[in-house]
């Protein structure tokens, strides 16, 4: 699996840029959120990437943050959702207002994209419901962002197969300043609780 792709960004022809590293030139298709945030062509670049092998082609798509990648992961395990509808969906809706739609619940938001229906709008609602939680990004009660280390925990968690939901509300009672093992510790504790 290709991870992430650190090289020289050398063409954008949306929704595809090339990056190239190590002498190779790597075709890479990208949202337009992600394609507004690439600097200019010529420079260095970090894209986290999603490897899709099918029958007919190997395709990476690229993307500026982790969250984005993992929200475009959610969004294509969703019945009936392709790789281009998710591009589609993260081009027209930034990770954070994907997961405010989901969480409200609001299908009015997912149908001003291009190519989301009503009855589309309402299977990605429900099948997102606990899954986004991880792709938006932990937070701490009153909206602010947790470190790094707390994202690290909120996938632990959800490694050991805590849901998205569950996760977060361990996350939201840990203390400020917790390093990855002590904060995994406490989540656990809070979470045995229930």
């Amino acid at each position: 699996m290709i991870g992430r792709i650190t090289g020289t960004l050398i063409e954008l022809s949306p929704p595809t840029v090339c990056v190239q590293t190590g002498g190779l030139g790597y075709e890479i298709d990208v949202p337009m959120s992600t394609l507004y945030k690439l600097p200019p062509v010529g420079q260095n670049v970090t894209l986290h990437t999603h490897l899709a092998i099918r029958e007919d082609a190997h395709v990476l798509y690229g993307f500026a943050t982790p969250a984005e990648r993992s929200a475009f992961r959610a969004l294509i395990k969703v019945s009936g959702i392709g790789a281009r509808t998710a591009l589609a969906m993260l081009s027209g809706l930034s990770v954070e207002d994907l997961a405010d739609a989901v969480e409200r619940q609001d299908s009015g938001r997912l149908v001003k994209v291009p190519g989301i229906g009503k009855k589309t709008a309402e299977r990605l609602l429900l099948e997102l419901r606990d899954k986004l939680g991880a792709a938006s990004g932990p937070t701490r009660p009153g909206g602010a962002p947790a470190d790094t280390s707390g994202s690290d925990v909120l996938n632990a968690l959800q490694a050991l197969g805590y849901s998205a939901a569950e996760a977060r509300r361990a996350m939201t009672a840990l203390p400020e300043g917790l390093n990855v093992s002590e904060g995994i510790r406490q989540a656990l504790k809070i979470l045995a609780r229930g």
